[in-house]
């Protein structure tokens, strides 16, 4: 190699490294945008979290509401569903998963582990069958709980899953106690 090629070498090994930055620059300036519209917009932020009163909802009854675009429901258990959620063998469900976004992940779905201790007539849940996404029909089925008519879903007055297709019992999800009456999802 003689001297004269060398100027030229590093002039190119410049130009090269100098090209790829402000390639890699310019790439970076067009990602930014594009990755920043994917975050979710101030409709969906504001639908974070939701505040429910419990108060107006009687013993037995059921209420749905709307939280991330998906339903929710919130049923005052009797004392009656309360108790024959506990007498259920944990060892006789198809998902021993609590499923709950309150408790740590793999917990028992025990009664106990699907509600809040004290408040445990009050069962807050997602309203979204595990199977195919359907919504169940409440106070139905052979566990006097939910009942997914689109394939025979049968879930108990703790919606745990019972019998049929649906692999995972419904899921619980995070909320908290403002006061006695009322609660805070998401």
């Amino acid at each position: 190699m003689s001297t004269a090629e060398a100027p030229d070498a590093n002039r190119r090994d410049f130009l090269y490294i100098a090209t790829g930055a402000v390639g890699a620059v310019g790439v970076a300036s067009l990602a930014i945008p594009l990755i920043d519209q994917m975050n979710p917009s101030a409709s969906v932020l504001a639908l974070a979290s939701i505040e429910v009163d419990l108060s107006p909802i009687e013993e037995g009854q059921s209420i749905t509401v709307k939280w991330r675009g998906n339903p929710v429901i919130i049923r005052h258990r009797t004392a009656k569903d309360v108790e024959e959620a506990r007498a259920v063998n944990i060892a006789d469900l198809p998902d021993q998963d609590a499923r709950n976004a309150n408790v740590a992940e793999g917990s028992a779905a025990t009664d106990e582990n699907r509600v809040v201790d004290g408040k445990e007539q009050y069962l807050v849940q997602m309203g979204v069958c595990t199977h195919l996404g359907c919504v169940p029909i409440g106070d139905e089925g052979d566990y006097h709980g939910w009942f997914c008519p689109c394939h025979g879903s049968h879930y108990d007055t703790a919606g745990r899953i019972r019998k049929g297709p649906a692999p995972e019992n419904l899921a619980v999800p995070e909320y908290q106690y403002l006061s006695d009456t009322k609660i805070k999802i998401g």
